[in-house]
């Protein structure tokens, strides 16, 4: 081996020692932060003009697409089942437990025990005025329900226009961010930095709508959603939404008042089982705001439904033989059963009987339809109030099944139908959790791993050592030519 063919291997070797141990440093570096992947050092023998010596093809970014894409996946489906968690806890706490203060149970039961009350002591004001402040009690319980399931539904289409314009910004930043990576593919620079925030950026989309990855020329990727979809490939979609500021109980899609979801400006399906972009938490926002809330609002309208429908058939009837409001109204109209949609919004105690809406107390006792007191001992009427709430009645609407029900009885079947779907939410929950931390350590423990790196490093530093003996070598052998 010649003098400078010498050198140059040691040249070349000591380049390559440097530029392994930035590698090693940048790895040790980041070995707790998200999304790195490890990065290796590739090199290979060269001859160049009948010189050796090692030369550094590139960095490879170690990373394993198949546990990413996997973790991807369940991160998705996580968000998603949590989303649809935190709705049904929700609607546990508005709905309340049979042994809660202030739950619904409670309100018809203390409702039941009024009017049982009332009957003992016909005669007693205050007896009949607590029944009519439980029942308004009760209608104002009911009210509040439909109000806070509206109010989830209001929140899910603000979640659902927040979500939108995170996607279409991450979409737009992952299609700026494939053109840098090609530019440094084909300039031949290290695009591993750019490749982890490519991941980082697939993450992020991947919560929000579980995507498909697919590997394109020189580094970058496109993107296809599990309903077929594409959200990148080359140009990045644009997803339209149009949110609203307030949504009452009969505004629906089909309807026309609320936004679906466009992509490139074709609407697209967005049902849980069906849509286009389901999986994720934007899935699960619409899923809240059009499948589990309005079936929510259902379940309360009918038993709202039952409470007035139980007292409509007491109901006096005017001078022409039409049927008049029982105690329980709909906005103080008889019940429509073409006007279910919202009832429990709508549903109030008779004003005839609510001193503060210029009522009186007594036509509890004696008839909505009395134009003055009658015998006060008389509890006939307050008896079959009381016996409509016991009696058990079938259900003409709502998924309460066949059976027939007390008005304590069919909240008791409410609640339990709610706290159901609840656990069953939370088991699947608990699933996908349980993957995700498990996918996610497998990640980590396949990134970067210090004591290989310091393994590394010694290495390294040996090779180092080695090529600058060398070059001390070739410098002292120059020196003893010098001087002959």
């Amino acid at each position: 081996m010649t003098i400078s063919g010498a050198l140059n291997n040691a040249m070349t070797g000591l380049m390559a020692a440097g530029r392994a141990t930035q590698v090693v440093s940048s790895n040790l570096s980041n070995v707790l932060t998200e999304g790195y992947g490890a990065r290796s050092l590739e090199l290979s023998s060269q001859s160049i003009g009948g010189l050796g010596g090692v030369k550094v093809d590139g960095i490879t970014r170690n990373v394993d697409p198949i546990l990413i894409a996997d973790r991807q996946a369940a991160s998705g489906s996580y968000a998603n089942q949590r989303a649809t968690l935190d709705f049904m806890n929700t609607l546990d706490l508005l709905i309340g437990t049979p042994d809660q203060a202030g739950s619904l149970t409670q309100q018809i039961s203390t409702f039941e025990s009024n009017l049982i009350t009332a009957a003992s002591r016909p005669d007693a004001p205050d007896r009949l005025a607590t029944a009519v402040d439980s029942a308004k009690d009760l209608a104002n319980a009911i009210n509040s329900i439909s109000s806070g399931i509206q109010e989830q539904r209001t929140r899910a289409d603000l979640a659902i226009e927040e979500q939108v314009d995170r996607l279409n910004s991450a979409l737009s930043e992952l299609q700026k961010l494939n053109g840098q990576i090609t530019k440094a593919h084909a300039q031949g620079a290290d695009g591993a930095s750019f490749q982890d925030y490519q991941q980082k950026l697939i993450d992020e989309i991947s919560e929000i709508v579980p995507v498909k990855t697919v590997s394109r020329p020189h580094g970058a990727v496109a993107l296809f959603t599990d309903g077929g979809s594409i959200l990148i490939d080359g140009k990045a979609a644009e997803i339209g939404f149009e949110g609203v500021n307030l949504i009452g109980a009969g505004m629906t899609i089909e309807a026309g008042s609320l936004s679906g979801l466009s992509i490139n400006g074709v609407e697209v399906k967005t049902g849980s089982s069906d849509g286009a972009l389901r999986g994720g938490s934007l899935s699960a926002q619409f899923e809240i705001r059009d499948e589990l809330a309005p079936n929510a609002q259902e379940q309360i309208d009918a038993v709202a439904r039952d409470l007035i429908e139980r007292f409509e058939e007491l109901a006096p009837s005017d001078s022409a033989g039409y049927p008049l409001p029982g105690l329980f109204t709909d906005s103080e109209a008889r019940f429509d059963t073409l006007q279910e949609t919202g009832l429990a919004g709508r549903i109030a105690v008779n004003e005839l009987v609510d001193p503060e809406q210029g009522g009186d107390t007594w036509k509890l006792r004696d008839g909505l339809d009395a134009s003055s007191p009658g015998d006060v001992g008389n509890s006939s009427i307050l008896q079959k109030l009381g016996e409509a709430m016991s009696s058990s009645r079938h259900q003409a609407s709502g998924d309460f099944g066949t059976g027939a029900l007390s008005a304590v009885n069919l909240s008791s079947a409410l609640t339990s139908m709610f706290a159901s779907d609840r656990t069953s939410n939370e088991q699947q929950l608990s699933f996908s959790s349980v993957r995700l931390d498990e996918l996610t350590q497998q990640e980590f423990s396949t990134g970067v791993d210090s004591d290989v790196e310091l393994q590394r490093l010694i290495l390294i530093e040996q090779a180092y050592a080695a090529n600058a003996r060398m070059i001390q070598t070739v410098d002292e052998m120059m020196e003893t030519l010098l001087r002959i």
